[in-house]
């Protein structure tokens, strides 16, 4: 298992992220921002991702920042620690249900950064979280991964249950793309030999 670490300081924030690809699941996550913790916490889980995550951030003037910015992170994790990619599966797709929401997720770890966000936040915060920041945290993080993502709302009236699918099905379809593809061991996922 390829483990990465990364640091980022900004004048807005300071991260420490660390990353095993093929893990079991554990986290240990501390971003200043209640509800990113628990959604971060449940990607690790749902994706095998052993994931540490800690934040400090200028969460005094909103939540905008810190999120944003781990999404940046961590997507720059996820392509250091792709390599080539060689021997992947690529791409990964998730419908998942969360009680009366449906979420659907579709990966592409094409090189070509692009998100398809498609999911009507019903209240616009969580708590104290803004439930717009969902989308810019994976705006981050695609334009970094180097990956295209669809996440579409199917069904859902429950702004909590809505997010949270998204964060697990994304998860499970990040676990699916980058697993090892056994049928094409060791090479590129693409005809043009390259990523």
């Amino acid at each position: 298992m390829k483990t990465v670490s990364f640091e980022r300081k900004t004048n807005e924030t300071e991260i420490e992220l660390s990353l095993g690809l093929h893990g079991s699941g554990k986290s240990e996550i501390r971003t200043g921002v209640g509800f990113l913790d628990h959604m971060l916490t449940l990607f690790s889980r749902h994706g095998n991702f052993d994931l540490t995550v800690i934040c400090r951030g200028d969460v005094d003037v909103d939540d905008h920042h810190s999120t944003e910015d781990i999404g940046i992170v961590l997507g720059q994790a996820f392509l250091e620690a792709l390599g080539d990619k060689r021997g992947i599966r690529r791409y990964g797709s998730t419908i998942l249900p969360m009680d009366e929401a449906l979420i659907l997720t579709a990966v592409d770890f094409s090189g070509r950064p692009y998100l398809a966000f498609d999911a009507a936040m019903p209240s616009p915060k969580v708590g104290s979280f803004d439930t717009e920041l969902v989308e810019e945290f994976w705006l981050g993080f695609v334009r970094n991964a180097g990956c295209t993502l669809h996440i579409r709302e199917l069904a859902g009236t429950n702004t909590h249950h809505i997010i949270e699918g998204i964060f697990k099905s994304a998860a499970r379809s990040l676990k699916e793309a980058v697993s090892a593809d056994p049928e094409h061991a060791g090479e590129i996922p693409s005809t043009k030999g390259v990523l």
